[in-house]
């Protein structure tokens, strides 16, 4: 039963009245929400009811008080929680990757510049067999076949940082496409949630997308391999997503604000993500219950995340943010 209850939550089917604390938000740590709720249940009996909707409905429902916390892949600056009288914290950090569905290239196999990978979302590079993508893969039988772009629909944290990657290495869609939620995209089909993009990806031979590194092993996509910073190329391996993660500056006096992608490194896979929870201020009582949720999925949940392809908080993180938790008494 417990079992059910999950994935009807993984399609924001949602039984109210059964919740103790109920969230909404980004469907980029939907997957390990998910886990993590089902384990508080079977140990303490309480459920968590989440809903992925995408970070910008998520922070939409916490901003209107509607649900009992919000997560979002955008962090929120410090003034910006001020007016909303929110508070911040990671909870996670993920990946994102450029997925394929070409018949024949396995996972891994396929290398795209950073830059041809801007150019494919702005709908300038229009063929798989592309003389700049057949330069970088000389071995590679490359079809003549129309690219479908598959792109998010809603408001979304993954494209905010996705679009915060392409903008830091494209100076014409920094121009004419611009970082955030949503965007007025060149080109493509647009999925709701990390869970319809993967959908349009599954569903379109010659199709690429961006989604969530879970998405990727759960559905079992082959993953580009892009560029570090530097312009090294980087596999899409949990080890890599890992060295891109060391070095995330974390800032309780700022509420943990940080952006994770083009970190330095050989090794650093350019689109690492940390995931947020935001908690109304003013709800000091319900967010005591909200943050024993997030402090048991800290004692235990790490290894359901590293499962799933995340990367779970180290230990001084944690911490911190334990810290920041009793210093606003919620903890």
């Amino acid at each position: 039963m417990l079992k059910k209850t999950v994935a009807a939550l993984a399609v924001g089917v949602i039984a109210s009245s059964a919740a103790n604390i109920s969230g909404a938000g980004a469907s980029f740590p939907a997957p390990v929400y998910f886990d993590w709720a089902y384990m508080y249940q079977k140990e303490s009996g309480n459920k968590v009811n989440y809903q992925s909707i995408g970070s910008g409905g998520g922070i939409k429902q916490i901003s209107a008080r509607t649900v009992n916390f919000g997560a979002s892949d955008k962090p929120l600056k410090p003034r910006k929680l001020d007016k909303k009288r929110l508070y911040q914290f990671p909870a996670v950090i993920g990946s994102i990757v450029a997925a394929y569905n070409i018949p024949g290239i396995k996972d891994g196999a396929l290398k795209i510049e950073n830059r041809d990978l801007a150019d494919i979302f702005l709908g300038k590079i229009k063929h798989w067999d592309d003389k700049r993508i057949a330069e970088d893969n000389p071995g590679l039988k490359l079809p003549h076949k129309e690219i479908v772009v598959c792109h998010r629909a809603d408001g979304s944290g993954t494209t905010f940082n996705f679009s915060y990657f392409l903008s830091h290495i494209s100076e014409e869609w920094a121009d004419n496409v611009g970082i955030g939620k949503a965007l007025d995209w060149p080109t493509g089909l647009g999925g709701k949630g990390n869970e319809g993009v993967s959908s349009l990806i599954a569903q379109n031979p010659y199709s690429i997308g961006y989604v969530e590194y879970a998405y990727k092993k759960k559905n079992g996509f082959s993953a580009a391999v892009l560029q570090t910073k530097s312009g090294k190329w980087v596999e899409a391996t949990e080890k890599n997503f890992k060295a891109a993660a060391k070095y995330a500056k974390w800032s309780p006096k700022e509420h943990f604000y940080q952006i994770l992608a083009l970190q330095p490194g050989d090794n650093s896979y350019p689109i690492v993500a940390a995931t947020f929870i935001l908690l109304p201020r003013e709800k000091s009582e319900m967010n005591k219950e909200v943050v024993k949720f997030f402090d048991f999925a800290f004692n235990k949940g790490d290894e359901d995340a590293r499962k799933l392809g995340y990367i779970p908080l180290p230990t001084e993180t944690k911490s911190m943010i334990r810290d920041y938790w009793r210093e606003h008494g919620i903890y």
